[in-house]
């Protein structure tokens, strides 16, 4: 008796498996078709799209060539927006490809319609329809105005062209399975409220990815309770790790003691390293935090930033930001 107990509780585990499985084998994202958008291009939406691209949402850092020999990674001189495949200490589950995204006709997005772009980066589905693996962060990008995003595009257009062939990503299974739900519509996005700083700098915060890298994660998912309190491992290589700082207000272990100037200062002591290049450094001296990129950032966007800091909730988190050093 007991073994057809035993014999119909197995029968059922494997039914349930087999259940789950074929939902998310035949699971697809939610797919919205791309607008049929023509970005202008205009001057001042290609500067403001540069300005997105490098020193708020640092597009470059993932799809550009870097130098991580020097401080910061600069991009190497002919890798800005060529694409790579993401290193493998990062222990990422496959081949995962940041693609090209210079005009190049056969390796770039010279084929691509702007609503094909927009929909990419905000919604997170490549052109052939697929879901893109989420270390491209669209889900913080979904919150792009649609006049940002479009600048963004008109910005990547003008990258002049660099032949790159690159390896498809090959996602490894489960996690291809389970990514099919991350992507999603991002619909109309208004422009953001610039009158109050404390809403513009949440704005900046979400589209320059702070929330998404200084948030602890669990079985990689954000814990919930806990953005922006730091403690998120990011591996350099096999022996060593950065690890993200405590952003909260808390006074003894975040940025609660921080004045509005130590906060500027702490961004803007790299820009020497931005216009006359940053030194070379051992790979334990060196982080994955794109200073070089943000200390570009304008003042008022950092100042924007700070105080919207101010109003999270503090978490007490002591995070040693290059452990073992």
């Amino acid at each position: 008796m007991w073994k057809k107990i035993v014999l119909g509780i197995v029968l059922v585990i494997v039914l349930g498996i087999t259940a789950v499985l074929g939902t998310l084998t035949f699971r697809r994202p939610t797919l919205v078709p791309p607008s049929n958008v023509k970005v202008a291009g205009t001057p001042e939406q290609v500067a403001r799209g540069k300005y997105l691209f490098h020193a708020v949402s640092v597009c470059a850092d993932c799809h550009s060539v870097l130098d991580m020999s020097r401080f910061g990674g600069p991009v190497v001189e002919g890798g800005l927006g060529k694409g790579k495949v993401m290193p493998e200490e990062m222990g990422l589950p496959g081949t995962i490809v940041a693609s090209n995204l210079t005009s190049d006709k056969e390796t770039g997005v010279a084929d691509w319609t702007d609503g094909e772009l927009i929909r990419a980066i905000r919604d997170g589905i490549g052109r052939d329809r697929r879901a893109l693996f989420p270390l491209m962060p669209y889900s913080e990008y979904r919150h792009l105005s649609d006049s940002d995003v479009e600048a963004i595009v008109a910005y990547i257009r003008t990258l002049p062209a660099a032949s790159n062939r690159l390896p498809p990503t090959k996602i490894s299974f489960p996690v291809n399975l389970l990514i099919q739900g991350a992507p999603q519509p991002a619909g109309r996005i208004p422009e953001p409220d610039r009158s109050r700083p404390e809403a513009y700098g949440k704005y900046l915060v979400k589209v320059a990815g702070c929330q998404f890298c200084h948030t602890p994660v669990e079985n990689e998912e954000p814990i919930p309770g806990k953005e922006f309190s730091g403690g998120h491992v990011f591996p350099m290589d096999k022996q060593y790790s950065v690890v993200s700082a405590n952003l909260t207000p808390h006074e003894a272990t975040g940025t609660g003691r921080w004045s509005e100037q130590q906060f500027l200062d702490k961004f803007y002591q790299y820009k020497d390293y931005v216009e006359n290049g940053s030194p070379q450094v051992p790979l334990k001296e060196n982080t994955i935090m794109p200073w070089l990129n943000y200390a570009r950032m304008e003042e008022a966007d950092l100042k924007a930033i700070f105080a919207y800091l101010k109003t999270v909730p503090a978490i007490e988190n002591a995070v040693e930001t290059k452990p073992g050093r």
